[in-house]
């Protein structure tokens, strides 16, 4: 046996040893980063997307509640809160302002019909094409995120409720 060639190893290997396992340490780290990083992410875009449902169906709910064929004034600003996860609290307050009348258009004669006073509604010529802003503002109480929207929404007015809800910027009645 040859002991004597033991002496001369300098511990090279202890050291290329201690590197590798300095190299999957690090390795190891860097994956468990990226891991949680794309957690947190897919988390946030998981919260802005309940977000965004909450602020639709908060517009959906003011359209149905108010734009009827019976609108009679500008609905009011008000909040509405939902329960995404159905625990009993709320988890988004959707902030729905009163909606603004953008702009209002006679619509074009498409019949040769007279006008019947009785039902106004059936007559083309005192009908206004008018458009509609409603800006909502979301707010989560669990992420603190907040996703602020706006939607257009289109209705058909006599000329009376063009006068009444939406006069144009000028100030001269829908005529």
């Amino acid at each position: 046996m040859k002991f004597g060639r033991l002496g001369h190893q300098k511990g090279i290997t202890l050291i290329v040893g201690l590197i590798m396992l300095v190299l999957i340490t690090l390795m190891v780290t860097m994956a468990f980063t990226l891991s949680t990083t794309n957690l947190k992410s897919v988390g946030n875009m998981q919260f802005r997307n309940e977000s965004i449902a909450a602020g639709n169906k908060a517009v959906e709910q003011m359209v149905d509640t108010y734009f009827g064929s019976t609108m009679s004034s500008v609905p009011p600003a008000q909040t509405i809160t939902y329960d995404i996860n159905n625990d009993g609290t709320s988890d988004y307050s959707a902030a729905v302002a009163a909606p603004v009348c953008l702009q209002a258009t006679k619509m074009a004669a498409t019949s040769t019909i007279p006008c019947d006073p009785l039902y106004p509604l059936l007559c083309p010529t005192s009908n206004y094409n008018t458009l509609w802003d409603i800006d909502v503002i979301v707010n989560d109480s669990v992420s603190g995120s907040s996703v602020h929207m706006h939607q257009g929404v289109r209705k058909v007015l006599t000329q009376l409720q063009c006068n009444s809800m939406c006069p144009p910027a000028s100030g001269t009645p829908c005529s």
